[in-house]
Parts: C-alpha cells; structure tokens; sequence
C-alpha cells in the first residue's frame, strides 16, 4: 500500500464548496476523504458524489451509527449503496451488522473517542479496570472485531496493544494524530495523540488527520509532511 494511501483527510467543513476545494487541492496528496456529521448534515448524500467526480478516490463516511437493531441495518445499507469504501459504527453494536452484504464498504467500530481520557471514564461510572483507556479500547475492539467488524477506530497510543490483539489483516484507525511539532501547542479537543510516525510504527494501518493539514498554511506541503511520517513509521515497523 502506498504510503499516502494511508492517510484520511478529515474534509470537516459545512460547505460542499469548501470540501471541494480542499479535495482538489488534496486528492494527490491524500488516499481517503472523511466526510463526518458536520459536513453530512450540511449538505446530506449528494456531497458524496460531487467529492468523487472532485477527485477523491476513497471515501469514508463517519457516522457512527449507535441506535437499534433494525434502524443501524437499515442506515448501514443505504450507507453502502452511496459507494462509500468504510462506516463508522461503535464497538458495541458491530455485532448488529452479522451477515449483513455491504458490498465493498468496510465496517469499522469506534472504540474510545480520542478526546476522552481516564477522568472522563470515570465520570461516565465505567468500573476501575476500564477506567484505562487502553483497557477499554482492547475490550471493544476484540468484541467488535470478533463480531465481523473490519477493523477499529483507536487512538495511536493503543494501537500496538489492538494490532497485537487483532492480528495483521485487521485496519486499525489511528485520529488524534499531530505532527511533531504540534504535539506540545496542537491538541485542541483531543487528550490521547501521538504523531504520524508513531501512530504507524505502532500498528495502525491509517492514520485521519483534519486541522493540522486543513488549517496549514500550505495545506498540500503539511499533508506530504504527514506522508513522509508515514514512510518513517513503516520504516521503523518494517514495512507492515
């Protein structure tokens, strides 16, 4: 797999105007686009198609489907039939989507949400021993990969333990990535980050990355940055 194969671009913005101008700049650059709720909810499916014929080869929508049975099947295949290549689902209801066909859309559940950390877990009354969020994300992601999930979504930090839970074939999704230089000034939201070198070289297969590439000044130079940790990464873990 090409390195920049590798790397999602988060496209989160509320205009198709502006997703379409990032894809254009981008679409050399950057192997997936991530279309999330803000831009979904902007501008609805149609967005979908205009991207493509923008230029994005692979699309990812993330929806992060939790609801009942029958509306999560349901939702998951009108998902696929807009020719999506992956669908966000969480951990926890992975196994609703048991011998559903979604055709090329892989399924991938969210296990822990980058910007929570251990007071957050607390908080929400998780017990002591899944107060940890590695503890909590290796749970969710062997249920959810034993329950047919493509693979999961994690934060870089636990992407070693996941890889070595899951096996090789299964896509680890590594967001809350920043550069190194932004790793003391550039967390935002997020409290479990590491950079795109490690986030590879620990096991992720993809790494998503939004503000670093879309608020650069030079977007298309930041996304080759984030491509060349790539390579170091595979370099550092020997080319998995």
């Amino acid at each position: 797999m090409n390195p920049r194969d590798r790397l999602i671009f988060a496209l989160d913005v509320d205009s198709t105007g502006e997703a379409l101008d990032l894809v254009r700049i981008l679409a050399v650059e950057v192997g997936v686009f991530k279309v999330g709720l803000e831009l979904f909810v902007a501008e609805g499916p149609e967005v979908l198609e205009q991207l493509k014929k923008a230029g994005a080869r692979s699309l990812f929508l993330d929806l992060k489907l939790h609801d009942i049975p029958a509306t999560m099947r349901a939702a998951a295949k009108v998902a696929a039939q807009l020719g999506v290549d992956y669908l966000t689902c969480h951990c926890e209801q992975a196994g609703i989507f048991a011998g559903l066909d979604l055709g090329r859309t892989r399924l991938l559940a969210v296990t822990v949400l980058t910007s929570l950390g251990p007071e957050d877990l607390k908080a929400s009354g998780y017990p002591p021993a899944l107060q940890d969020p590695r503890a909590l994300v290796l749970h969710r992601a062997r249920l959810a990969y034993a329950a047919g999930a493509a693979g999961v979504v994690c934060s870089g930090q636990e992407a070693a333990g996941v890889r070595q839970a899951l096996g090789p074939k299964a896509l680890v999704v590594c967001p809350g990535i920043r550069p190194a230089a932004k790793l003391g000034t550039g967390a935002d939201d997020q409290k479990r980050i590491v950079t795109p070198e490690q986030a590879i070289a620990w096991g992720a297969s993809h790494i998503v990355v939004g503000r670093p590439i879309r608020q650069a000044g030079d977007p298309a130079q930041a996304a080759r940055q984030v491509v060349e940790g790539i390579r170091l990464g595979l370099d550092q873990a020997g080319g998995h």
